[in-house]
């Protein structure tokens, strides 16, 4: 049952997390100033990619839960590997994004982190 629980709230934050990756997209790219029509499209493009991956992250756990739950091979194969992607995106975020003055920014490594270990978790209680 914790199991579960840990699944259920980790899947949900960093849908969410995702979700409000992508919102601020306009603004975001704004940010940068003026840019050549390439280069909004690039930036728009990245931001709007690692959004999507973080929902797609935890809807494939969320999905994963429901069909397997924690204790099952294919589910917990689908939580670790959830879990290794999510570290690797926490990684990049700190030596990048996380490096600006950007709250949010700062938080994400933080947030990628939370999330990995309680997918983690899951598969080892």
């Amino acid at each position: 049952m914790t199991s579960m629980v840990l699944l259920y709230i980790g899947s949900t934050v960093i849908i969410l997390w995702g979700i409000a990756h992508i919102a601020p997209t306009k603004s975001v790219v704004a940010g940068f100033g003026s840019l050549s029509s390439d280069n909004y499209r690039i930036i728009t493009m990245e931001w709007v990619a690692e959004g999507l991956t973080l929902i797609f992250i935890g809807m494939l756990a969320l999905a994963a839960t429901m069909l397997f739950g924690p204790g099952n091979p294919t589910g917990d194969m689908v939580f670790i590997a959830a879990a290794v992607m999510l570290i690797v995106m926490a990684v990049w975020s700190a030596f990048t994004g996380a490096r600006t003055s950007i709250l949010p920014m700062k938080a994400c490594p933080f947030v990628k982190s939370f999330v990995a270990i309680l997918y983690i978790l899951a598969v080892l209680l």
